[in-house]
Parts: structure tokens; sequence; C-alpha cells
């Protein structure tokens, strides 16, 4: 295994201290993404959504839920509810 500089080792425990807030974020820009996306990109929008969802611990039947009503806009309360609870 590579050895990494201290300066390294702090940014990689940075990520992984932070890794939920990087994924809810990362949430809110996809969607905006969502909101405009259309046909083949709409459906790679939301396989990146639920990637997202299940890093942050949703439970896999209520990613299945969002997917399947396909409604940005009950993703977005979504979100916004776990930007309250941070």
């Amino acid at each position: 295994m590579a050895k990494f500089s201290n300066h390294q080792q702090k940014i990689i425990k940075n990520y992984y201290q932070n890794r939920d807030a990087i994924s809810v974020q990362r949430l809110q820009e996809l969607v905006t993404e969502l909101f405009l996306a259309e046909g083949k990109k709409r459906e790679r929008q939301w396989k990146m959504i639920a990637g997202h969802l299940e890093k942050i611990g949703v439970k896999p039947d209520r990613i299945a839920m969002f997917v399947e009503k396909d409604d940005p806009a009950l993703l977005a309360k979504f979100v916004e509810e776990l930007l309250k609870k941070e």
C-alpha cells in the first residue's frame, strides 16, 4: 500500500468525516439537474441520486418509492429535510 504524506492523510480523513455532507450537497445539485432532464439523461440522474441516497443511509424501499414516483419536487422536499437535520 502506498504511503501518504501527512497532508494527504488529513485530506482523506476529512473526506470520510464529511462524506454525508458531500452526498447531501451532491443530491441538491442532482435534484436541480433532474428538474431539467428528459429521457435517458433523466434515467441516469435517478441512478446517481439512488447511489447518493444509499450512501447517506436511506432505506432501499424509500429510494425505490422516489424513483418510481419520478417526482423531483418530492425529492427536493426530502433533501430539504435532510439539510434541516444537519
